[in-house]
C-alpha cells in the first residue's frame, strides 16, 4: 500500500489517488490542483486511523524513480540542512573572532596589536625605533605601528594644550556659606598641651543614650560595628566631668595620607601606625572628606544621606581616649609636659578626588571647581601634615586596572582601555581647561582607566595653593621598595616622632610588604610594549614639571 503526503487528501486502503497532480510529476501547481487549494486541509489517515505526523519515516512515490526525484528534497530535510550550515557558519566566526584576540589563529589577525617578547633591558627613553631593535616583533606587526602613530597625534595634542595655571583660593567667609554645620562644630582652636588637634565637647546625653546610635560608619559598614560595639562598652568611662557636666575629648588626625592609590599607602600605613607615638582612624580609608561627607558610600551607588561631621570624628574615639589618658597623667597635669600620641588618616583619595563638587557647590563658568578638599582641611588645620606616596604613573595604571577590572582582564584590554581613555581626555582638553578635565566628574567616571590619577603635578600644585611645601612630605615607591628603614626615617623625622628601639625600627621596617599585586594578576604579565610607550610619551611633560617643582630629577621615571 503506498500512501501521500504531497498532498492534503484522505486517502483509503483502495483509493489509487488518481487525481494528485503532484505525484504525476514535478510540474504540480497547487493553485491547479483541485484538491490542494482551499483552506480545509485534511490529515492524513491510514487504514481509517488518524496518523501522526511525526511517526512517517520514508514516504515513497512512484514518480521519484527518475533524476526528477532527485529533487524532490522534503522540506524537513532542507530546513535541517539550512540550519547546520548557519550553525558552522556561526562556530568559524566566533573561532575567527577570539583566534585573533587571544594570537590562535594560523594567519595574524591584522587587527591584532603585535605583542613583543619581554626584554627588562630596554629603557623608558627609548624611541619606538629602538623598541624594533630590542624586541623580535610577531607576523604582520604593521597593525603596532599604525595604532601608535595614531594615538601619538591624540597624545601630541594633549600635550600641546597643557597649561599649569595657579588657582585662585577662596576665602574662609565663601568656605563657612558652604559647610555652616562643618565650621560650627569644629573650633579654630585646639588643647594647648597636646601635639594632636583636640578639644573638649559638652555630652548631653545620659548613661542610657547610645553616642553611636546615629553614626553612618556603623549602620552602613560591617566592619565598623565591632569597633562601636567596643566604644559603646567604654564611652562613659572615658568622659571627662567637670562642674556637673558631662565632656568628651574630641580629636582631628595631625596627619593625612593623602595619596595616591596604588602606590603604596597601604604600607606605610602598616608601618606607620607600629610606631608607639602613633594611633590611626578606626579605618585606614574613611574617605570622609572626599565622598561620605557628600553622601557617596559606594561610587557605584549614587547618593545616599550625607555623613556629618560627627560621623568622621567618632572614628577618632579610640585614639582620643589614649591621647585623654596621658592629658589626665599627673606628668601632663603638673609638670607641663606634652602630650605626644599623634593621629592620622589614611585615604588615599583625599589628594585627587573632588568628582562631587558639582552637585552641591555652584559651578563656575570655567567648568573648573570652586571649592577643594584641601581649601576646608587648610581653613580648620592650617598645620596640618601630609604625606604623599607615588610611583612611576604608568606602572601605577597598570596596578589599578589590575586590582579594579571584575573581568577579561589582559594586556591587550588595558591597551585598548588605555586608547579609549585617551581620546576621552583629548575631547575635553581641546573645550576645557586641564585643571577642568582633571576634575571633570563624566570624564572621570567615562574612561576606563583612570588616568588623571597620576597627573601627579597637577594636584600638588592645587594643594600649594594652600599648604606651605614644607607641610608635605613627598615620597617615591620605588625609593620605599629599595631602602625601607631609610623611607621610614624621613617620615619620622617629618612627624617629629621620639627615638626607637632597635627592636622597634626592626618590627616597623622588616615587615613583609602589605597590599602586594594578587597571584592571579601576577600571572597575566606586564603591559604590552606598545601600551608603556603611549602612556611614557602622555606623562612625560607631567612628570617633568614635578620634577621641577620638586627640585627631584628622580620624579621623571626615566629608569623604572
Amino acid at each position: 500500500m503506498r500512501y501521500c503526503i504531497n498532498c492534503c487528501i484522505h486517502l483509503l486502503p483502495n483509493d489509487l489517488h488518481r487525481q494528485c497532480f503532484r505525484c504525476r510529476g514535478p510540474d504540480h501547481n497547487n493553485q491547479k490542483c483541485p484538491v490542494c487549494k482551499g483552506e480545509n486541509k485534511i490529515p492524513l489517515y491510514t487504514d481509517s486511523k488518524q496518523m501522526k505526523w511525526l511517526a512517517v519515516l520514508e514516504v515513497r512515490t512512484d514518480h521519484c524513480e527518475s533524476w526528477n526525484g532527485f529533487f524532490c528534497l522534503r522540506k524537513g530535510k532542507l530546513c535541517s540542512l539550512m540550519f547546520g550550515l548557519i550553525v558552522m557558519t556561526l562556530v568559524m566566526v566566533s573561532y575567527i573572532l577570539t583566534g585573533a584576540k587571544h594570537g590562535l589563529l594560523l594567519i595574524p589577525s591584522p587587527f591584532h596589536y603585535g605583542a613583543f617578547a619581554s626584554n627588562p633591558s630596554l629603557m623608558d627613553n627609548e624611541s619606538l625605533s629602538d623598541m624594533k631593535d630590542h624586541y623580535q616583533p610577531s607576523k604582520m606587526n604593521i597593525s603596532y605601528v599604525k595604532d601608535y602613530s595614531s594615538i601619538k597625534l591624540i597624545i601630541d595634542t594633549i600635550t600641546s594644550k597643557i597649561e599649569f595655571i595657579t588657582r585662585q583660593r577662596p576665602d574662609l567667609g565663601e568656605l563657612r556659606k558652604q559647610e555652616p554645620h562643618m565650621f560650627s562644630v569644629i573650633p579654630n582652636k585646639f588643647l594647648p598641651n597636646s601635639k594632636n588637634p583636640c578639644w573638649y565637647e559638652e555630652y548631653r546625653g545620659n548613661t542610657t543614650t547610645d553616642p553611636y546610635a546615629t553614626n553612618s560608619y556603623a549602620l552602613y559598614s560591617k566592619r565598623f560595628r565591632i569597633v562601636f560595639d567596643y566604644l559603646r562598652k567604654v564611652f562613659w568611662n572615658h568622659l571627662y566631668h567637670y562642674k556637673g557636666k558631662h565632656y568628651r575629648l574630641r580629636c582631628l588626625p595631625h596627619f593625612y595620607i593623602i595619596g595616591q592609590p596604588k602606590c603604596g599607602t597601604t604600607d606605610l600605613y602598616d608601618r606607620l601606625r607600629l610606631h608607639p607615638e602613633v594611633r590611626f582612624s578606626a579605618s585606614k580609608e574613611p574617605h570622609w572628606w572626599t565622598r561620605k561627607r557628600f553622601g557617596i558610600i559606594r561610587l557605584r551607588d549614587g547618593f545616599h544621606d550625607r555623613y556629618p561631621v560627627e560621623d568622621y570624628l567618632d572614628l577618632f574615639d579610640l585614639a582620643a581616649h589614649q591621647i585623654q589618658s596621658v592629658l589626665q597623667s599627673e606628668a601632663v597635669r603638673e609638670r607641663g609636659k606634652m602630650n605626644n600620641i599623634i593621629i592620622g588618616e589614611a585615604s588615599a583619595s583625599t589628594m585627587w578626588d573632588n568628582n562631587a563638587w558639582i552637585f552641591f557647590y555652584d559651578n563656575s563658568t570655567d567648568g573648573e571647581p570652586p571649592f577643594l578638599i584641601q581649601d576646608f582641611i587648610h581653613a580648620f588645620q592650617p598645620n596640618a601634615k601630609l604625606i604623599i606616596m607615588l610611583r612611576d604613573p604608568v606602572e601605577r595604571l597598570y596596578s589599578d586596572y589590575l586590582y579594579f577590572a571584575s573581568a577579561n582582564k589582559s594586556a591587550e584590554d588595558f591597551h585598548e582601555k588605555v586608547a579609549e581613555s585617551l581620546q576621552l581626555f583629548e575631547g575635553c582638553v581641546l573645550d576645557y581647561s586641564l585643571r577642568a578635565c582633571v576634575y571633570n566628574n563624566t570624564l572621570n567616571n567615562a574612561m576606563p582607566v583612570r588616568l588623571q590619577v597620576g597627573l601627579y603635578v597637577v594636584y600638588l600644585l592645587d594643594w600649594l595653593t594652600v599648604f606651605d611645601k614644607d607641610q608635605i612630605l613627598v615620597l617615591r615607591l620605588e625609593d620605599h621598595a629599595s631602602n625601607m628603614r631609610y623611607t621610614m626615617h624621613k617620615v619620622f623625622h617629618f612627624l617629629d616622632l621620639g627615638p626607637l628601639s632597635e627592636k622597634q625600627e626592626a618590627l616597623i621596617t622588616k615587615s613583609p610588604a602589605s597590599n602586594t599585586r594578587r597571584p592571579e594578576d601576577r600571572s597575566l604579565g606586564p603591559m604590552l610594549p606598545a601600551t608603556k610607550a603611549i602612556l611614557r610619551d602622555f606623562y612625560r611633560p607631567f612628570n617633568t614639571k614635578l620634577a621641577q617643582v620638586l627640585f627631584d630629577d628622580a620624579f621623571l621615571w626615566k629608569r623604572t
